[in-house]
């Protein structure tokens, strides 16, 4: 649909691809690759290392186009503009090595880091959260009025066992003035064991920031 919009009105389709392989529950992500030749001087596909690989850091990756204008201004702007460092250069060349299996894994492990994550806090009173299908990432509702104060709070005021967790407020992802305030952006990259007493601090937490409120001045 996107490729026949783009087609008849002669817009440019950038495919943002960094999350191909993390696509969950039976879902399947279609690439734009697979339609290059029907838009040859408009799609353009763009990747990343970092997320693939969690080479976190590494600020490497690539676009691709068979637009050669487009490829020519890209080059002349990298050149002028950015650098990418020797290490992460030869570190990205071994990664033509990596076999398939390694993808899949990763894949099965964030399978099971956002079932945990989702399970559990399903079962804390007033959270909110769909199921992610894809990426490491979701977007949660709680039962506070403001999201970014509680993100605050937790760093500054709370502890479990002198343990807390840092969240990210949701409303700088959404366009829309007022939208995701009482939510958080969370990225299930710990480990499972790790996730399971992230939402343990987590409820705790909820519950501490309640009486909180109530007793604040």
């Amino acid at each position: 649909m996107l490729v026949a919009v783009a087609k008849k009105y002669k817009l440019f389709l950038l495919s943002d691809e960094v999350y191909r392989e993390y696509c969950y529950d039976g879902k399947h992500h279609v690439s734009l690759f697979s339609s290059m030749q029907e838009l040859p001087e408009q799609a353009i596909v763009l990747d990343s290392m970092s997320k693939r690989y969690s080479l976190c850091g590494a600020r490497l990756g690539g676009l691709v186009s068979l637009n050669t204008d487009i490829m020519a201004g890209v080059l002349r702007m990298v050149q002028g503009r950015l650098s990418a460092g020797f290490v992460d250069q030869a570190m990205a060349a071994e990664l033509t090595k990596v076999p398939a299996v390694y993808l899949r894994n990763v894949q099965k492990e964030y399978v099971k880091r956002r079932d945990v994550l989702y399970e559990g806090l399903r079962k804390i009173p007033g959270v909110t959260i769909p199921k992610p299908e894809g990426a490491f990432y979701a977007i949660v509702g709680l039962p506070v009025a403001d999201a970014e104060h509680f993100c605050r709070w937790l760093l500054t005021d709370f502890r479990d066992r002198n343990e807390t967790i840092m969240l990210a407020p949701a409303a700088g992802f959404y366009a829309t003035p007022g939208k995701g305030k009482n939510e958080v952006r969370i990225a299930y990259v710990l480990s499972v064991p790790k996730l399971k007493r992230c939402v343990e601090i987590l409820k705790q937490a909820l519950h501490s920031y309640e009486s909180w409120t109530v007793s604040a001045p």
